[in-house]
């Protein structure tokens, strides 16, 4: 192979390896991130359920 061949599929080789590496570290961020809001949501699930069964919640306002 002429050198130039062989240079440029080392840059290529290298530009393959940088682009695995930031897929995989974004995949790591997504599951984070997923894990996270899913979380998050089941927080307010549960913060909603607790509002409606509050006796205060099902008790008409003193004005009435």
């Amino acid at each position: 192979m002429s050198d130039a061949i062989e240079e440029k599929i080392a840059h290529l080789i290298r530009a393959v390896e940088d682009l695995s590496d930031v897929v995989a570290r974004q995949d790591r961020e997504i599951t984070t991130l997923t894990r996270r809001l899913q979380m998050l949501m089941e927080r307010e699930a549960e913060r909603e359920m607790m509002a409606g069964e509050a006796p205060a919640a099902n008790a008409p306002p003193p004005h009435w």
